[in-house]
């Protein structure tokens, strides 16, 4: 199976993603990519010397970072993450047995929980993942479960990726969300892991450049209802 990481100037945060994946406990033999899209820092050094294999996509965006990995993935099973977050050992194990263990599911996707950035506490985030975790619930009865399909933790099956036209998407929609979609209405069902095993940690960085977790929760009810 294959990791695909795709990653734009994150010098700051790309080893301790690949030190989490190293102490990875997994069945299956397993290579770690991660695509550089043009970053301009040590982003490119700091891969090579963890000894990840190293691709450049020189087109800017994430969709087409994802499609480079893609294309190049020698794995049967393609899984996304992210460069700015941490990983159980048990993460990988978690989204490739269902897949392994049933043809019907199409992705597997995780959960995840934000590194409070300094200035922020981790319960002040768990108070905005609960609140979340609710209008999701509510939102899976209104709106399509895809949408909750995150780059930073979901698995699929590569010739499956491939065959919907990999990571292309409309305007204004989610590269990751909307191929979920597509293997979705093509070859299966969705299927979220909730074991806590399986969580993924992720930077708050860019989560909180939208403003503060009130402002954020304020928008998620105006979204919902």
């Amino acid at each position: 199976m294959s990791v695909v990481i795709p990653a734009y100037n994150e010098e700051k945060g790309i080893l301790k993603t690949l030190s989490s994946l190293s102490d990875t406990a997994t069945d299956f033999p397993t290579e770690i990519i991660v695509v550089d899209n043009n970053s301009s820092d040590e982003t490119k050094n700091l891969i090579l010397q963890a000894g990840a294999i190293y691709l450049f996509e020189e087109k800017q965006g994430v969709k087409n970072a994802r499609n480079c990995g893609l294309d190049y993935a020698r794995g049967r099973y393609i899984i996304n993450g992210d460069a700015d977050t941490i990983y159980s050992p048990y993460w990988i194990n978690s989204l490739i047995k269902p897949l392994v263990n049933d043809e019907t599911i199409a992705v597997a996707y995780g959960k995840f929980a934000f590194i409070p950035e300094p200035g922020y506490t981790r319960l002040s985030f768990f108070f905005y993942e609960t609140i979340g975790d609710i209008f999701k619930r509510v939102q899976g009865n209104l709106k399509d479960k895809a949408m909750y399909i995150y780059g930073c933790s979901s698995a699929y099956r590569k010739t499956q990726g491939i065959a919907v036209d990999r990571y292309e998407h409309p305007p204004g929609a989610n590269e990751d969300g909307y191929l979920g979609l597509k293997l979705r209405n093509r070859f299966g069902k969705l299927q979220q892991i909730k074991q806590p095993k399986s969580l993924a940690w992720t930077s708050s960085r860019k989560f909180i450049t939208d403003g503060s977790l009130l402002n954020r929760i304020i928008k998620k009810f105006r979204r919902s209802f």
